[in-house]
């Protein structure tokens, strides 16, 4: 049964600076990596959704597809259009950056309950902020930081819209993945270079 309450967001990218090209239309085994990511998230999701500034490229693919509505922003403007259009108030947002993520931690990042407005793991000794829950409640925050931000530009002050600064103001829901007994390292592994990409081809 797939959850209709909870609606998953892929967040697909671009031209990476580090991978050189799109990473999420490289292949793996025959089908790109934002192919592997939406039947991931379609076997777990009724609604599933992609956040791209390049919707042409994604033209093989039938899910809706939204554009930032902050641009340059990075991947906390993919979040804030992700929650903006999708149908639900709990979302699950993910990378293309993690090509090896599983069905198994997707339910229990899910299905763990708290109160916080977003939920995420730790493992691989970082914060693994783009695989987790966001509620559209912290919409409000991630707007005024946006604001906030171009004020602050203006004086040569540095960027404060990352999605650190969100679960640092908002407070998030920190799991310990590498304690769950369904944990694999490779789950998390982020794909960012063409090594990383040569590494993850070897799971194919």
């Amino acid at each position: 049964m797939k959850y209709s309450e909870v609606s998953g967001i892929i967040l697909a990218g671009g031209k990476s600076t580090r991978m050189g090209e799109n990473k999420s239309l490289l292949i793996l085994n025959q089908k790109t990596v934002i192919e592997r990511m939406v039947d991931l998230m379609e076997s777990v999701f009724k609604e599933v959704i992609i956040i791209t500034n390049t919707t042409s490229e994604y033209d093989f693919i039938d899910n809706p597809k939204y554009k930032d509505i902050y641009e340059h922003k990075g991947p906390l403007a993919g979040i804030h259009s992700g929650l903006t259009h999708s149908k639900t108030e709990k979302n699950f947002v993910i990378s293309c950056d993690l090509p090896l993520m599983e069905q198994e931690m997707l339910k229990y990042i899910l299905n763990f309950k708290t109160e916080k407005p977003i939920t995420v793991c730790i493992a691989n000794g970082y914060i693994q902020q783009l695989a987790g829950i966001y509620s559209k409640s912290v919409l409000p925050t991630i707007e005024e930081l946006f604001k906030k931000c171009s004020v602050e530009q203006k004086d040569g002050k540095r960027k404060i819209y990352s999605v650190q600064t969100l679960l640092n103001l908002v407070g998030a829901e920190i799991l310990f993945a590498e304690e769950l007994d369904i944990y694999k390292e490779h789950m998390f592994f982020n794909m960012n270079n063409h090594e990383d990409y040569k590494t993850i081809k070897t799971f194919f």
